[in-house]
């Protein structure tokens, strides 16, 4: 990534984040204007923290480094938060692992999976974009075969992409449609296959037996597929997102997260506290509607940006 772009990422995910760093800024202010950090005070920047969703244990890891280092001594707003930032950019550290696809899997199989309305088929077309930007041969394959909306939507990710998409007439077999789109990629040599599934929890039986089955089937190809499970979480969802990581963890073997939707939401804490309890890798982040708006995910970049600081 050049210089320039990685600025104008920078003050993307700033500008994504601005709802919630806003609130947290101006909570965080109007706690700490010439006020000496005691237990009082750590109390309630604590609480403020949980409201906005980075969870209980995050906020007291938190704000124990705050007042270890500061405790009883009079501190600054600023002072605050880049104390604060540092806490949360070491806690998402390790989670920070952008999506490696193994050149050595002809093709790189990954499962997207998410509750509809999560963005999870737009999050396909912008990773297939960001990879054929790489150089990668991308293909998509459309196995939310219920509804025609997502079928329809992946096409013409397919066009702005220029990735071809696998798809079959509403209400076919899923898994029977990953299968032979599998078998295609692999004797075109793609380096890439993105599998759209389905994402109806109101029966979330049928929702197990649908997605169990394609990596069922797929694994009668190589018993190592899919490579990843990726799950798609939309931040403005705040706490719900903790419940659909348990979900999905029950339904299938999750191997990361993308989470959407930033931009949207003064709940973008949430993020951190998913990090601090599962430690699934963070793969990208997705700050607007555009193309190029959803981006491997950095660790400090995020916590800077949470926290309002350049």
């Amino acid at each position: 990534m050049s210089e320039q772009t990685k600025t104008g990422w920078l003050s993307r995910i700033r500008q994504g984040l601005s709802r919630s760093s806003s609130r947290l800024t101006q909570g965080i202010s109007d706690l700490f204007t010439k006020r000496r950090l005691d237990d009082t005070a750590l109390e309630e920047l604590e609480e403020l923290l949980i409201t906005a969703d980075l969870g209980v244990t995050t906020a007291a890891q938190v704000t124990a480094r705050l007042a270890k280092e500061r405790f009883n001594q009079e501190v600054d707003s600023r002072e605050v938060r880049e104390t604060l930032a540092m806490s949360i950019a070491e806690i998402l550290a390790p989670v920070a692992k952008p999506l490696a696809p193994s050149p050595t899997n002809k093709p790189h199989v990954v499962m997207m999976v998410g509750v509809n309305g999560s963005g999870k088929t737009t999050t396909i077309g912008k990773l297939a974009r960001f990879y054929r930007d790489q150089g990668l041969s991308v293909t998509l394959v459309a196995g939310d075969t219920f509804r025609a909306a997502a079928v329809e939507q992946l096409k013409v990710w397919g066009e702005r992409t220029g990735c071809p998409v696998i798809a079959r007439e509403q209400g076919a077999d899923a898994a029977g449609l990953a299968f032979d789109a599998y078998r295609d990629a692999q004797a075109r040599g793609d380096d890439l296959l993105l599998i759209d599934t389905a994402g109806r929890l109101q029966n979330k039986t049928h929702l197990m037996a649908e997605l169990q089955k394609i990596v069922r089937v797929l694994r009668k190809h190589d018993p190592a597929l899919p490579h990843d499970v990726l799950l798609v979480l939309d931040a403005t969802v705040g706490q719900n997102a903790h419940s659909q990581v348990e979900i999905f963890k029950d339904i299938t073997d999750v191997t990361g997260l993308v989470v959407t939707k930033l931009d949207g939401t003064a709940r973008g804490g949430v993020l951190v506290a998913l990090a601090e309890k599962f430690g699934l890798p963070v793969h990208a982040i997705g700050v607007g509607e555009g193309a190029d708006d959803l981006r491997p995910f950095e660790a400090e970049a995020f916590a800077r940006g949470l926290m309002g600081l350049e």
